[in-house]
C-alpha cells in the first residue's frame, strides 16, 4: 500500500487547483487520480470563451483555461493517475481504485480531497412521459458530441431547462448549423448566468420560454416533436396551454448534482440543500482529513471560484497532513444561520478562532430577488451590507468575513445572513 500526504480526486479544475496550492503549501508527496484519460475534466469540452476573467484578467477557452492549470501540476512534478477509477474510500481514508494496468490496489493518504465534479440530471429523475426515442441527449453529451467527437446531435432542436450548459449549446448548434426552436424553463427565471441569456439566446433570436416544460415527447425511433405546455405557480401543467414543436432532437439542461457516491460510500455527512458535503471554514468535512472543493461541494457558475476555493481546500489539506491536525485549536463550532430567501451557504459551519486572515461565504438564493441589501449579522450587529440591486439562483453570491471582523468580540454567539429591502 503506497503512502501519500494528500490523494485527491479528480483532476477537472478543482483537483488541479487543489494540489498545486497544496504543493506550494508544503505537501511534495501528492497524487491525483482521474478516472478519464486526460486531465481537465469538463472545461475539454468548453471550447467557447468566457473562462479566466477573475483568475488570469483575461478571457480564455475552457481547454485554455485547463491547460494553465495542468501546467502548474506538470511544473510541480506532481503524480497524476489517469484512466483510473476510484471504487471506495475507507474511513480511514484508505483508497481502493483500479485500471489496467495495475489492476486493484490500495492508497493510504494522510488527507484527501474530494473533487469529483458534478453530472448531469437525466431524464429518467424527470418524469417526462412518451417513448425513448433516440434524439434525447443531455446538453453536456450534446456538447462532448458536437466539440470532442466530431458529431452533430440533429438539426431541429428544443431544449429543455435554461442552466448554462443548455443555453451555452443553444449557440453552439445554432452556429453548427442547427435551428434551436426554444429553450423551455419549468421555473419563471433561468437557472443561468445573464450573459449567457443574452449571448447565447438574445444574440441568436431563440425563444426563451419561462414556466414552460415538455409534457410529452413523441416519436417510436427518433424524437418527430414534443409537447410543450405552460405551468402555474405549482409547478404543474396548465391543461389547455399544450402546444406541439416538430423537432428531431431534445436536449435536456435541468440542473447538475454533485458527484459524491464516494463520499457517502465513505460516512461523509452531505447538505440536504447542495447535495455536496458539508463542510467547515477549512472545507474539511465532518471526517477528520477530508475536504471538498469545487462542483462536488456545491455547484458553482463560474470556474474561477472552484480554482480560488480548491486552492484553499488544497491548502488546508496540506496543513493537516503536514501537521497531523488542519487546525488545533477549536474552542467553539457556529452554524451559519440563513434568512430572507437564502437557499444554503458554503461552509455552513465554522470554528471563529480557526479562521487566519479572511473566510469567503458562497451562497445563493431560492428565487429572483430584486433591490435587495445582502447583510452579515454578527452577535446582532450588522457588519457587512452589500446593495444588491438584482440576485438570481443562477448566480453564486459571495461576502468576505475578515478576521479582525470576529476578533472585536469576546465570543461570537451567532452569524446570520440574510437579506433585507433597500
Amino acid at each position: 500500500m503506497k503512502q501519500y500526504d494528500i490523494a485527491i480526486i479528480g483532476a477537472g479544475p478543482a483537483g488541479l487547483a487543489a494540489a498545486a496550492a497544496a504543493y506550494d503549501a508544503g505537501a511534495k508527496n501528492i497524487i491525483i487520480i482521474e478516472r478519464e484519460d486526460a486531465p481537465g475534466g469538463i472545461l475539454n469540452q468548453c471550447i467557447h470563451a468566457g473562462f479566466g476573467l477573475h483568475t488570469f484578467n483575461e478571457e480564455l477557452t475552457g481547454p485554455e483555461y485547463a491547460a494553465r492549470f495542468i501546467a502548474r501540476v506538470k511544473e510541480r512534478g506532481i503524480d497524476m493517475l489517469l484512466s483510473t477509477m476510484v471504487l471506495s474510500i475507507a474511513r480511514d481514508k484508505t483508497i481502493t481504485a483500479m485500471n489496467r494496468t495495475q489492476g486493484v490496489f490500495t492508497i493510504q493518504p494522510k488527507a484527501v480531497v474530494l473533487c469529483m465534479g458534478c453530472r448531469e440530471r437525466s431524464r429518467g429523475a424527470l418524469n417526462i412521459p412518451g417513448f425513448r426515442p433516440a434524439g434525447i441527449y443531455s446538453a453536456g453529451t450534446a456538447q462532448k458530441l458536437v466539440n470532442i467527437m466530431g458529431y452533430m446531435p440533429g438539426r431541429e432542436v428544443v431544449i429543455l431547462g435554461s442552466g448554462d450548459i443548455g443555453l451555452i449549446m443553444a449557440r453552439r448548434m445554432t452556429l453548427e448549423g442547427a435551428h434551436v426552436k426554444l429553450v423551455a424553463e419549468l421555473m419563471p427565471y433561468s437557472g443561468g448566468l445573464k450573459r449567457n441569456i443574452v449571448q447565447c439566446l438574445d444574440d441568436f433570436d431563440i425563444p426563451l420560454m419561462l414556466s414552460h416544460t415538455v409534457v410529452d415527447i413523441h416519436g417510436r425511433e427518433r424524437v418527430e416533436g414534443v409537447t410543450i405546455a405552460e405551468v402555474g405557480a405549482d409547478l404543474k401543467p396548465i391543461a389547455g396551454t399544450e402546444e406541439y414543436y416538430p423537432c428531431d432532437t431534445l436536449l435536456l439542461s435541468c440542473g447538475l448534482i454533485p458527484e459524491n457516491e464516494l463520499s457517502r460510500g465513505m460516512g461523509v455527512g452531505i447538505h440536504p440543500v447542495t447535495g455536496g458535503p458539508m463542510v467547515n471554514e477549512s472545507l474539511e468535512t465532518d471526517i477528520e482529513g477530508v475536504f471538498s472543493a469545487g462542483n462536488a461541494l456545491h455547484v458553482h457558475d463560474l470556474v474561477d471560484y472552484v480554482s480560488e476555493e480548491a486552492a484553499a481546500a488544497g491548502r488546508n489539506a496540506a496543513q493537516f497532513a503536514l501537521a497531523g491536525n488542519a487546525n488545533e485549536v477549536c474552542t467553539q463550532r457556529i452554524c451559519i444561520e440563513l434568512s430572507g430567501g437564502i437557499r444554503y451557504a458554503v461552509p455552513s459551519a465554522i470554528a471563529p478562532d480557526r479562521i487566519q486572515s479572511s473566510l469567503t461565504i458562497r451562497m445563493r438564493v431560492g428565487s429572483v430577488m430584486k433591490n435587495k441589501r445582502l447583510n452579515v449579522i454578527i452577535n446582532g450587529e450588522k457588519i457587512i451590507s452589500r446593495p444588491r440591486p438584482v440576485m438570481a439562483p443562477g448566480e453564486m453570491e459571495q461576502v468576505v468575513i475578515m478576521k479582525d471582523m470576529l476578533d472585536k468580540y469576546a465570543k461570537v454567539e451567532s452569524i446570520l445572513i440574510t437579506t433585507e429591502d433597500m
